[in-house]
């Protein structure tokens, strides 16, 4: 392979499933790079990634891990991504601002579903990726049925650049498709230049003619040249190979073990060699090229003792500490290791960093030192489908709660914390359980702050179903002037989704214009609370007639006596319950949809019906109105059922009359709970 310049600094994602091995890769990527004195294991503990106290505790990466390092003179930054579907929204941010992307998976065709959320999000936005298969030690690894069951999850072609040496059932090297030469993996990331075994001869010859094939979809000089049976060189292979990586064209595909460093730096002489730089990367992202300094933060990190850092990835431009980006002073600029912060002096294009005491910025956001710039487009967040309520074990440290969680939330896009105005409850909203744990294992962990966690309340409702008429007099004499009210009400169901309306039809002057407005401020202070111990929706109130006495009656009596008619006559409207159901569509992969289909209707859904999701071959879309009570723990089971990986949407459908055992149950808990 030809050299190449050296280049702007780059940034490749690493990205992947759960279990398939990235943090591992990340180790190794920085030991071929010379960036670590001893190579670390995920086993020992002792990796650059997965430092935090939280990643420790379930050995796994639970936020993105950034290191920097150097690569026969080129600088190069690596995000390892969490694999969990609970944290992929860290992974989206990334995307946005990265190069390139290494897509890690493991190996067999069973375990290719696991990638499909991953390969579905790089193509939607169009960024260049390569496949790594990692683990490829093991007896069971087999490269063509994995890329076979992968093939089927993306539009782009897959193409295989290396086939295993196998000795026995152990894979310990690879041949190249493109320089047609052998390599024997001898440990430390080193292999050793063999000849091509026998057996494979054949094999590289129809791999090598699949590989031109492919390529010749994308050129069509290539193509002539195969047709005419003329064999392109080598370089020209090479270049068409990274020409179609940057233009997204083709999702080139290596395999080794990140954990031996098999097969690691190949991957990184490919990365090298074919993965797009800033320029490429701000163009495909609709960036302008000339102009004021620009960067783009992708996350917010508030660490105890560190204080607020920005992360940022700058497109344009060259910015020295001290400086200032959207109007505020930055007091530092740093390469990162994981945890560590190596202080620089200034930043380029291509660089990504870390800036400290940058107010007033959020993932997403544009740097710069003009006012309304913009950068990348940016994801959207994911929507959260499973909630708790909390508060802080000493009713004492709420304050200091809120504003921790601030913080927390800061850094995580994909969490949403505030009041639910229907209970009256602070809810933490993310992508399942484990994501919430985390969250508040950082609260814990930084702010020493304990909360009690329950699920949350469901916002039930009730309403009436008969029409009555009340009257209610407040008459109250203690020396002085006293309290008279007199009125009388009809009170009426109104259809489902109503609200409530109050009206008044009175005439001569029976309840004085001046306090109608008080006799309804009772009816409203009423239904906040009605009889089964819920607020009262869908009715309407109407002020027919009544009494009042020129020197008792005020707007305080007037409000007692509206209350005490709600008060008196609800009971006797025929109260029912109500709850919420929400409508609901579960993506799942097909193999999974009749268990999804059972789960829905074990929890009291109404299922709507079933389709393809477009765009993701293999899923399938099932639509569903659910009572929102059986939605709260949905995601556990779901997720149980699909090897974690399906998950749903949601959106308010309509309130629903409940009864039977299980309404009067909930009825009976609202009653002894206060």
């Amino acid at each position: 392979m030809a050299a190449r310049e050296t280049s702007t600094p780059r940034c490749a994602a690493i990205v992947g499933p759960y279990l398939s091995g990235k943090t591992s890769l990340l180790e190794s990527l920085l030991n071929a790079c010379g960036a670590l004195s001893r190579k670390g294991s995920v086993g020992a503990g002792n990796t650059v990634g997965d430092s935090s106290p939280e990643a420790r505790a379930r050995s796994m990466s639970v936020e993105i891990n950034i290191a920097s390092a150097e690569y026969l003179g080129e600088d190069w930054t690596f995000i390892d991504c969490p694999g969990s579907i609970e944290l992929a929204q860290d992974a989206l941010n990334v995307i946005a601002i990265a190069d390139i992307a290494v897509l890690v998976v493991e190996p067999g065709a069973e375990k290719a579903i696991a990638a499909t959320r991953a390969m579905k999000e790089l193509d939607r936005a169009g960024l260049p990726y390569i496949l790594f298969i990692n683990k490829m030690d093991g007896i069971e690894a087999r490269v063509k049925a994995t890329l076979e069951a992968l093939q089927g999850l993306t539009e782009r072609p897959l193409v295989l650049r290396e086939i295993p040496i196998r000795e026995g059932d152990d894979v310990t090297g690879h041949v190249d498709l493109v320089s047609e030469r052998a390599y024997k993996w001898s440990g430390s990331g080193k292999s050793d230049l063999i000849e091509v075994p026998g057996e494979l001869s054949g094999r590289t010859g129809e791999e090598r003619t699949l590989l031109l094939e492919t390529l010749a979809d994308f050129n069509d000089e290539l193509l002539e040249q195969l047709l005419e049976d003329v064999m392109p060189g080598t370089e020209d292979v090479y270049q068409n190979l990274g020409k179609d990586l940057q233009d997204g064209a083709i999702v080139p595909v290596f395999f080794g073990s990140a954990e031996n460093e098999s097969g690691i730096m190949r991957l990184m002489k490919a990365l090298r060699h074919e993965a797009p730089e800033v320029a490429q990367t701000a163009d495909r992202q609709g960036i302008e090229p000339e102009g004021d300094v620009l960067a783009q933060a992708f996350k917010i990190y508030n660490g105890a003792t560190s204080g607020k850092l920005t992360f940022v990835r700058f497109w344009r431009g060259e910015f020295t500490d001290g400086g200032s980006l959207n109007g505020s002073r930055v007091s530092g600029i740093f390469k990162m290791m994981g945890l560590a912060q190596n202080k620089i002096s200034s930043a380029r294009a291509g660089d990504v960093v870390a800036l400290g005491r940058v107010e007033d910025v959020k993932a997403g956001d544009a740097l710069s030192a003009s006012i309304g710039a913009e950068a990348a487009p940016w994801p959207e967040r994911i929507t959260p489908v499973y909630a708790l309520s909390i508060h802080a074990g000493n009713r004492d440290d709420e304050v200091k709660m809120a504003t921790a969680m601030a913080k927390i939330i800061e850094e995580d896009t994909s969490l949403v914390y505030g009041p639910n105005p229907d209970t009256s409850e602070q809810v933490i909203r993310g992508q399942g359980e484990t994501h919430i744990r985390i969250a508040l294992e950082r609260l814990a962990n930084r702010n020493k702050l304990e909360v009690e966690t329950q699920l949350p309340q469901v916002a039930y409702k009730e309403s009436i179903r008969k029409h009555i008429s009340q009257h209610a007099r407040h008459k109250k004499q203690s020396g002085g002037h006293g309290q008279f009210g007199d009125v009388h009400v009809e009170i009426k169901p109104l259809p489902r989704g109503s609200g409530f309306q109050f009206t008044d039809s009175i005439s001569g002057g029976v309840v004085p214009k001046q306090y109608i407005p008080a006799v309804e401020h009772g009816v409203k202070d009423f239904l906040v609370r009605g009889p089964l111990g819920f607020p009262v929706v869908d009715v309407s109130v109407e002020l027919t007639d009544g009494q009042f006495h020129a020197v008792d009656s005020s707007d305080q009596a007037f409000k007692t006596a509206g209350s005490l008619a709600m008060r008196e006559g609800m009971p006797k409207c025929s109260p029912v319950l109500l709850e919420p159901i929400l409508e609901i569509c579960i993506s799942v992969p097909t193999e999974f949809t009749s268990k999804a289909q059972r789960l829905i209707s074990g929890r009291r859904g109404q299922i709507l019906g079933f389709e393809p999701k477009d765009g993701w071959t293999g899923w399938d879309e099932v639509s569903a109105h659910m009572p929102e009570s059986e939605t709260l723990d949905l995601i556990n089971e779901l997720r149980s059922l699909s090897q974690g990986i399906a998950s749903f949407d949601y959106k308010f459908d309509r309130l629903q009359e409940f009864s039977g055992k299980e309404a009067d149950d909930v009825v009976a808990h609202r009653a002894g709970a206060n």
